[in-house]
């Protein structure tokens, strides 16, 4: 009994701070932030929870972005969002349709599909932020894209882009 009501107060939690929104992929600034308009015509700008790609003077920044665009880009979305960033724009999951399945509806999670295709990092700084389900497929998906070498992972060292903007301040 304890356990569930423990259950109860944590989904309660969540889902109080969670906002869904629902739109379509206007815009596409980088590898992990897009714009989305809603059905009353309000334009999000969103941020992508759980990743951190390459920044555009980075390695591997234009193509993390034609990426993103690839996969997302005047797509309809679903947006699990759980916060705003010190930019003002929305942190969310967000789900599209798959391009080689019409009838799936949107059950590809463009984080993750960046993380596999090697075109972003795990950002393991918000872990917190994310299901132990998606902390998981998330470190997989990085272990992977780095064991194969894909996308990011070709360079000897990729300069992780926190690192990237720390260093470019100096």
């Amino acid at each position: 009994m304890t356990r569930h009501l423990a259950i109860l107060f944590a989904l309660a939690a969540c889902g109080a701070q969670a906002e869904v929104l629902e739109g379509r992929v206007i815009a596409v600034s980088d590898g992990d932030t897009i714009t989305i308009v809603d059905a009353s015509k309000q334009q999000h700008r969103i941020r992508i929870n759980g990743i951190d790609a390459p920044e555009k003077g980075q390695a591997f920044g234009e193509r993390s972005k034609q990426n993103l665009s690839k996969l997302a880009f005047q797509k309809d979305a679903r947006l699990d969002c759980h916060k705003t960033d010190r930019y003002k724009r929305k942190v969310c999951k967000v789900w599209v349709q798959p391009a080689d399945c019409p009838t799936c509806g949107n059950t590809l999670d463009v984080g993750h599909a960046q993380v596999v295709a090697g075109l972003a990092w795990w950002y393991r700084a918000y872990a917190k932020e994310q299901t132990a389900e998606d902390k998981g497929r998330y470190e997989s998906a990085e272990d992977e894209a780095r064991l194969r070498t894909w996308g990011l992972w070709r360079d000897n060292e990729p300069v992780p882009p926190w690192e990237w903007r720390r260093q470019s301040k100096k």
